[in-house]
């Protein structure tokens, strides 16, 4: 799958990544390969193969759903470089 220049600098620019115009033909080039690489697995013959969510086929046995807080949202927005009223300070990102 193609994938050119115009193409990364608009994904980046989406995601709000900064990549220098220098950088984009490697980066498209790279993009390509990751884009092969999965195409590729649509070759993979996979008919009569049971699909399974692990490999050894232990069964873990599952919590009940609770809705909590969490307990240490203190201990993360000290982390925060600049928090107000228990929120994160963010850069506006949508013009």
């Amino acid at each position: 799958m193609p994938i050119d220049k115009d193409t990364v600098s608009k994904v980046s620019n989406l995601a709000r990544i900064k990549i220098d115009n220098n950088q984009l033909e490697k980066i498209s080039k790279e993009l390509e390969a990751v884009m092969g690489w999965i195409d590729s697995l649509s070759e993979v013959e996979t008919s009569g193969i049971e699909p399974v969510a692990n490999v050894t086929g232990q069964k873990l046995p599952l919590r009940e759903d609770k809705v909590t807080d969490g307990g240490y949202s203190d201990k993360i927005l000290n982390n925060a470089p600049e928090k107000e009223g228990g929120f994160f300070v963010v850069p506006k990102v949508i013009e």
